[in-house]
């Protein structure tokens, strides 16, 4: 006879193959396969309030493979979390809360968006590593405020992307104990048998990177051996693998097979599983003794639920500031100010360094790291320690040279809630965490990433280590603040920004040679976007020079220049273009005045991005080529980054008339000025 539980496994099996057939979309393999562990964490482990899907205490579970949401949300529904029989039937419809893979802050429940494979369990590490730093930090005797696990289901394609190798050892290093993760081990990936691709032992991989490995053996059916390996790697002082072999597709004509990974069951095929599990039920019918089960599993978490109230009640009236902490989406700004004065020349990684220690000193739940370039970066905290197995309180991660992975991590940090967070690499290395940025811009996540060594200027080390395209590629990347400060006064007033910014990630670029201190940026409200900088004489000037980070005092010069020979520019910084395009159309106008078409846009990055600003008849002095290795003032003069370079450029702007001895001439040149000259 079939037990309840099984029965529940089932209803989950023929719930999320209903949803996949009734749009004819999803991923059936997976959804049938893994049922089985999802249940059994589910019901017989995991600590969750579907009536409060953000419950701070709660386990979190990441879906690494978000391919699976399909069983995600069925296991919702029947949790009683808010998606009902019609969020179901509408799966991976336009607006509907079950999206075609699974999106934090979208639907309740969903503790992270996942679908590129491998970030996942980096999100997961992460969220691991803010659990235990939290705990240090702010749990307090008799008040273990903060004490929880993090789960993950992946499969073997999630442990085939490199990112994975970067997590785990991350995990294991940091021994983060209360990270379980669950390895759907069909030995099946989309186009055949995984064998075609992969030769790894995952055994010896896991254990060599620190962590405990298991196995069951019969994943399809032994609830209670699943359950068994969950709770045996709860009491282990490392993160656990806990390998669950199961069969893709299990109970289909198609088990076993790739071919029913991403395919929707056919009615005939769905006639055969319904069969084999014996399931009688038309589409989307649950029994009510299947509901009832869910039912009482979710009432029995509700006691510790409720204890966990009484417990922060008396912990937020015994230690209020602490709490607030934990609670708050805003770090506190005050005294975050540049220490130079103007006239003063230094490095924006230097001046960012600064600020960085005093937003680290007025708020204990700030924290983060780089991969393996701090002392370059200049991003470790003075004061806190290092994160370590031993002491967890530590607020320096050391990443090691895993930008992917840090980027994951960050953002784990992030949704696991109680944290700010940042890392660092150089610019030009932020390709290896591209996508995490983007997931993170995706969750709407104020996760901080800072770049530094901003452009051709880093000189010597060459054009592996110069970014050239970084800039212009982030910034086509939506709901991303990518800030190029000017100066030290500038790069204070991005970090107040940031600190302040609820739901967007920020990518802070920072410069290694140094820059003068600019009087006119003082006041620089760099949350615009763009702002005059200095401003014309006349009414109306003879044109506009838009410049960001070590470009501007190169402006500001040329504008001198320029005035000499009476031609009148307006300087504008845009150290932050994303923002000042979603300045009202007013400010925008104010600042760029459409009448105005001498335009010349100055930055040691592509070019493409300025194209909006400038206009047809503008022009833009940029890096469209690589960078050469060499001394990086010189490279910089060589490139066309000078005074008299930018000055000549806005005398060849097409409407710029020059008045000398003999008549007006008006100059014509091709539109992009920057090239190697």
């Amino acid at each position: 006879m079939i037990s309840q539980d099984q029965v529940a496994v089932n209803a989950l099996r023929m719930l999320g193959v209903d949803m996949i057939s009734r749009v004819k979309s999803g991923h059936p393999g997976i959804t049938l396969g893994a049922a089985p562990m999802a249940y059994t964490l589910f019901e017989k482990v995991m600590q969750f309030n579907p009536a409060d899907p953000n419950w701070f205490n709660r386990d979190r579970f990441v879906l690494s493979a978000g391919h699976g949401s399909a069983l995600l949300y069925a296991l919702l529904h029947l949790n009683e979390f808010q998606l009902s029989i019609d969020d179901l039937k509408a799966f991976r419809q336009l607006g509907s809360k079950t999206p075609g893979h699974p999106e934090s802050g979208w639907t309740p429940g969903v503790d992270a968006s996942t679908g590129p494979l491998g970030q996942g369990i980096g999100m997961a590490v992460g969220m691991a590593m803010a659990e235990r730093h939290l705990a240090a930090l702010y749990n307090r005797s008799g008040y273990p405020l903060i004490d929880h696990y993090t789960y993950a289901l992946v499969g073997d394609g999630d442990l085939m992307e490199g990112v994975s190798q970067e997590a785990i050892n991350l995990a294991g290093n940091y021994q983060l104990s209360k990270l379980i993760v669950l390895h759907d081990a069909n030995h099946v990936s989309l186009d055949g048998p995984l064998s075609d691709a992969s030769c790894e032992n995952q055994e010896q991989r896991f254990r060599a990177a620190g962590w405990d490995y298991l196995t069951v053996k019969a994943g399809d059916t032994d609830l209670r051996g699943i359950e068994q390996a969950i709770k045996h790697a709860q009491t282990t002082a490392k993160p656990t693998l806990i390998a669950v072999q199961t069969t893709l597709g299990y109970g289909t004509p198609l088990a076993g097979d790739h071919r029913v990974h991403g395919a929707p069951l056919k009615a005939a095929d769905r006639a055969v599983l319904a069969k084999f599990l014996n399931w009688s039920e038309r589409p989307f019918a649950i029994p009510a003794t299947v509901r009832q089960t869910f039912a009482e599993v979710v009432a029995k978490k509700q006691a510790r639920y409720l204890k966990w109230q009484h417990l922060f009640t008396e912990y937020q009236r015994r230690f209020p500031q602490a709490a607030r902490e934990l609670t708050q989406a805003t770090l506190a700004v005050n005294g975050v100010k540049s220490n130079y004065q103007p006239g003063e020349w230094v490095a924006t990684r230097q001046a960012s360094a600064e600020n960085l220690q005093q937003i680290a000193s007025a708020n204990p739940q700030f924290w983060g790291g780089a991969a393996d370039l701090a002392s370059s970066n200049k991003t470790k905290l003075s004061e806190g320690g290092r994160f370590t197995s031993t002491t967890p309180q530590g607020k320096n991660v050391s990443f090691g040279v895993r930008e992917f992975g840090m980027a994951t991590a960050l953002n784990g940090m992030i949704l696991h809630g109680g944290s700010r967070v940042f890392g660092s690499t150089f610019l030009v290395f932020s390709d290896y965490f591209r996508s995490a940025v983007r997931s993170a811009a995706l969750m709407k996540l104020p996760t901080i990433f800072i770049g530094s060594h901003d452009s051709i200027a880093v000189g010597e080390d060459g054009p592996t280590h110069e970014p050239v395209e970084q800039l212009a590629s982030f910034r086509a990347m939506p709901n991303l603040d990518v800030i190029r400060p000017a100066d030290a006064n500038e790069t204070a007033a991005a970090w107040r920004m940031m600190a302040q910014t609820k739901h967007r990630p920020s990518l802070l670029v920072t410069s290694r040679q140094a820059l003068p201190v600019l009087e006119e940026t003082v006041e620089a409200p760099i949350e615009r976007g763009g702002y005059i900088l200095a401003e014309a004489k006349k009414q109306i000037p003879d044109g506009i020079i838009i410049a960001t980070g070590s470009e501007v005092h190169l402006a500001l010069a040329a504008k001198a220049k320029l005035m000499e020979e009476g031609i009148d520019v307006r300087v504008v910084s845009m150290p932050c273009p994303n923002r000042f395009d979603g300045q009202p159309v007013a400010y925008r106008e104010r600042i760029l005045p459409s009448q105005i078409e001498n335009r010349l846009a100055v930055e040691m990055g592509a070019s493409q991005a300025w194209d909006k600003y400038v206009g047809l008849k503008g022009k833009v002095l940029g890096v469209d080529r690589f960078g050469l290795s060499g001394d990086g003032a010189e490279l910089t003069k060589a490139y066309g980054f000078t005074v008299e370079k930018i000055v000549a450029a806005v005398r060849e702007l097409p409407g710029m008339v020059i008045r000398g001895g003999g008549d007006a001439l008006a100059f014509e040149r091709p539109r992009y000025m920057a090239s190697f000259i």
